[in-house]
């Protein structure tokens, strides 16, 4: 008998940066790039990234719960941003790259609430965390060229990554399991 299985989406800048953390976890079937809180139906990239549509670039992850707990995958986003940076993601500036969890349930409302205030009383920050935590809201894929870019375009995700995430990952989250 196989668990059935769940869905959990973040937001957390690019969300070509934000697929292999999930996706070489155990426990993750599926990971998903796409859009998500918006109020365009089915939005494209060009409209995204130009704005008005209210949309985030985030991943939907599709997971195992008798493998990967929705708590340790709030954990496995925590260490991919930059919670203090309410307005993008490293050099992924804009509404459409702020950092969010999407809620299911009131259960998952209540992990992601307790894991941020945790990592607020942690004092791993200097800053508030600011992450939003909001209802989860009708999800659109992406385009096909989005889907696994770290493994289709290794080069341009070198590039990205020096954008300042992997720099930002190694200082704040160095030592933490799973890094």
């Amino acid at each position: 008998m196989t668990a059935e299985l769940k869905t959990a989406t973040f937001a957390g800048g690019c969300f070509w940066c934000m697929v292999q953390p999930f996706d070489t976890y155990p426990g993750i079937e599926r990971v998903v790039s796409g859009y998500t809180g918006g109020h365009v139906a089915n939005p494209t990239y060009e409209q995204v990234c130009a704005g008005g549509t209210g949309h985030t670039e985030a991943v939907q992850i599709t997971y195992d719960p008798s493998k990967v707990s929705y708590a340790d995958l709030v954990e496995i986003y925590w260490q991919q941003t930059d919670p203090t940076d309410a307005f993008g993601q490293f050099q992924d500036r804009g509404d459409n790259y702020r950092p969010v969890i999407y809620y299911q349930t009131e259960e998952e409302k209540g992990i992601a609430e307790a894991s941020k205030q945790k990592l607020q009383d942690s004092g791993r920050f200097d800053q508030p965390i600011v992450t939003t935590i909001e209802p989860a809201q009708p999800f659109y894929p992406a385009e096909e060229y989005h889907q696994d870019f770290y493994k289709k375009d290794p080069f341009r995700m070198m590039i990205e990554e020096a954008g300042g995430r992997q720099k930002f990952i190694d200082q704040h989250w160095k030592g933490v399991s799973g890094k």
